[in-house]
């Protein structure tokens, strides 16, 4: 049976779905994609930066027809939210990521403009090139990069603002760079992710001597070699680096609730 007025609806049980964010690296090649290594309004060359990129998918029906938003699906009575959000990818993008974890539950009255009040369990995935490569775009499953995004349904702009301040507190002192990069790597394809979840060139100097200061790496004996440089050392996070710990519940709620409200000061969230 259909709800009443606007004040009946505000006032009934709100209505359950989970929401992904899912975040990859230069998914559509980074610097050769023409996105890096471009010149300045004076002609001078920017250094070569990477991106963030995830899978937007375009609703077909009210509220914000027609718009982008996060993947995403209603509960079940039947699987588990882990399980529920992995339905809501694969019936949306068919990706299944290696790494699932929950970030936040988003709520409130300015969610649904209007409509049935909603609560959104949100979980975000970090998946590798190979991973990304299983997404195949179509009318209504297009990747963006997070520094690009159209305008977003709901308040998915401020989730996925969420998500990314997440992640770059979690790079500074866990392996989660490993997800993104995989289980070995060279110094310079570690600072592409530093520098793709930070938005910012870093000195290649200064980020080897506080890399391998920190005690967090560990040598594996191989190298790797590519055209005429020297080889590149390859590495590996240390055993006992911090993997995915969550931030504490009461600094990523304030966090959240900020984020939000930046986005309704300035009439963005949904």
């Amino acid at each position: 049976m259909p709800l009443g007025n606007v004040s009946e609806r505000r006032r009934s049980a709100p209505d359950l779905g989970v929401s992904v964010v899912i975040l990859a690296l230069d998914k559509h090649g980074g610097a050769s994609a023409g996105t890096c290594d471009s010149m300045d309004s004076q002609g001078s060359s920017k250094p070569e930066v990477g991106r963030l990129w995830l899978p937007l998918v375009r609703r077909v029906k009210q509220p914000f027809r027609d718009c982008w938003a996060l993947p995403g699906a209603g509960l079940r009575s039947d699987i588990s939210l882990e399980d529920a959000a992995f339905a809501a990818l694969e019936s949306t993008t068919k990706l299944h990521p290696h790494y699932l974890e929950q970030l936040y539950t988003f709520g409130g009255p300015h969610r649904s403009q209007g409509g049935l009040p909603m609560v959104s369990i949100v979980y975000w995935a970090l998946v590798g090139q190979a991973e990304a490569e299983a997404l195949h775009e179509a009318h209504n499953v297009q990747w963006f990069a997070t520094d690009a995004l159209p305008t977003l349904a709901f308040d998915h702009a401020s989730i996925v603002d969420y998500a990314l301040w997440r992640l770059r507190n979690k790079i500074e002192y866990s392996s989660i760079a490993s997800r993104l990069v995989g289980d070995e790597f060279t110094l310079a394809q570690l600072r592409h992710v530093y520098e793709a979840v930070l938005g910012k060139a870093l000195d290649p100097a200064n980020f080897r001597r506080r890399l391998l200061s920190s005690g967090t790496l560990q040598a594996t004996g191989k190298s790797q070699v590519r055209g005429r440089h020297r080889p590149a050392a390859i590495y590996r996070y240390a055993a006992g680096t911090p993997a995915d710990e969550a931030y504490e519940g009461v600094l990523s709620a304030v966090t959240a609730n900020r984020l939000l409200a930046d986005r309704i000061s300035v009439g963005d969230s949904q």
